[in-house]
């Protein structure tokens, strides 16, 4: 964060001082866990389901924390503490102050929202690489992207800051008015609308609304990069005053897919724009990933990265992050790849036509599967369309994992008539000891549920195993 005095942070989250000393300068990061507080940082003390962060304002003075946003003083603390009706609010308040701040007195030049049922988090990677390339760039580590995370991630934007990348997570509308009401963002990237969380939304027209609520926010001079083949987000270029930056296969696509060609280890993707057609090879799994690339190469065109760099980014791109689609090649010639920490239909699909197309002659391909959460009264039907996936796409072996998966199960047995190919575990530990034994050189084995499943675990503990051996 930009080093900030306490009187300017309580100006900025309109909260009452308390304590205040000669000393107390914020020169560290803003934290809402006292077990990360360093020396210089403040302390935000949020009451959460899991506890009240007030129990904590003493250890994170201990810890060396300056000053603390509170919503009660503690008095057994000594540390300069501004009061404030709402501690999440003012978190989002200082996040607004130090973007303005940056802004004018600073070298920040875009904020970038970005949105979207599946592929935020890669598709921010991927952006983030490539303007890294031409300025520094601030990014959420991991999936930062609710009322907290996300303003911890504009939290982290100093005067020498050129680009910030903020990921909009939303779980009810109106959750990216208030995010993009905070960030103001210039550039917004739609990547798609699926159902995900469409049991909390009750309607996938009703996460239309509340993707949308991002482009809505974007000012004349700025630009909404949308995905040109998803009919959902197609609607949108409707209802923002910025400019419209298509990609995707259709043909006026600014940034256009064309052929995709994955070889198990990276995709090769042919894009075209400024009338010239580049293939670089990226390091990432999964033919759905081509739309994540174009999102990037289309965003990191328009803020004005040449084509060269952004070929340059994409190839140079590190590997998938922890439990997503990341390969895990293990000594014995096994490779698992561990995609435990998300699912939705779309993604849970996109990860089954990766594992098929990375068959190898007299090589096995095996899906262990887990529940996809927060599909409401489409979920039945939407885990029996995966156990259908699995038999038509001609892997070798399913292992379903838990209760609210088995129907992915069932259906895939009464779709294929499976002798054995087909095994339902109740929990991750069973399908540990069923599966571990039967791993052998060259098999593919595919990991992938929701978080809550918690299969990322599992996925981990089969690469180790060969470790122990």
């Amino acid at each position: 964060m930009i080093t900030a005095d306490v009187l300017w942070i309580a100006d900025a989250v309109g909260g009452t001082l308390v304590n205040p000393t000669d000393a107390s300068l914020v020169t560290g990061a803003v934290r809402t866990d006292s077990r990360e507080v360093s020396a210089g940082d403040l302390f935000v003390a949020r009451r959460g389901e899991s506890g009240d962060g007030h129990d904590y304002v003493v250890t994170a003075q201990r810890q060396g924390a300056t000053a603390a946003i509170v919503e009660h003083p503690v008095p057994e603390a000594t540390l300069a503490q501004i009061v404030v009706a709402d501690a999440t609010r003012a978190l989002g308040l200082l996040a607004e102050a130090v973007l303005l701040q940056a802004r004018s007195d600073g070298r920040l030049e875009h904020v970038i929202g970005i949105t979207g049922s599946a592929g935020k988090t890669t598709t921010k990677r991927i952006l983030a690489h490539l303007l890294s390339q031409a300025g520094e760039t601030v990014f959420p580590q991991g999936s930062f992207n609710n009322e907290v995370g996300a303003p911890i991630t504009m939290l982290q934007t100093t005067l020498q800051t050129r680009f910030v990348v903020v990921e909009m997570g939303a779980s009810h509308i109106g959750d990216l008015r208030y995010l993009s009401g905070i960030a103001h963002p210039d550039l917004g990237v739609e990547l798609q609308v699926g159902l995900a969380h469409v049991g909390e939304f009750g309607s996938v027209d009703n996460i239309r609304i509340a993707k949308q609520e991002l482009v809505e926010s974007l000012p004349e001079t700025g630009a909404a990069v949308l995905n040109a083949d998803d009919a959902n987000v197609c609607r949108m270029a409707e209802h923002t005053r910025a400019q419209v930056v298509w990609f995707g296969a259709r043909s006026d696509a600014a940034v256009r897919i064309g052929a995709v060609e994955p070889d198990g280890e990276r995709l090769r993707v042919e894009l075209t724009f400024n009338g010239e057609t580049v293939e670089p090879s990226v390091a990432l799994l999964g033919e759905h990933n081509a739309w994540n690339i174009a999102a990037a190469a289309a965003a990191a065109l328009h803020m004005g990265l040449s084509r060269a760099q952004i070929v340059a980014g994409l190839e140079s791109l590190p590997s998938g992050e922890r439990w997503r689609m990341q390969a895990l090649h293990r000594t014995d010639g096994v490779t698992v790849i561990n995609d435990g920490y998300n699912a939705s239909p779309g993604s849970m699909s996109a990860a089954l036509r990766t594992l098929a197309g990375i068959r190898r002659t007299g090589h096995r391909t095996i899906a262990v599967l887990g529940a996809m959460g927060e599909l409401g009264e489409a979920s039945g039907t939407e885990h029996d369309k995966i156990g259908q996936d699995v038999v038509r796409l001609n892997i070798d072996q399913l292992v379903v994992v838990g209760t609210d998966a088995r129907r992915i199960f069932l259906a895939a047995e009464q779709e294929g008539s499976w002798g054995g190919e087909a095994v339902y575990c109740e929990n991750a530990d069973e399908a540990h000891d069923w599966l571990a034994p039967r791993l052998r050189e060259g098999d593919v084995v595919l990991v992938k549920s929701s978080n809550a499943a918690g299969l990322r675990f599992l996925g981990d503990r089969l690469y180790e195993d060969a470790a122990r051996a």
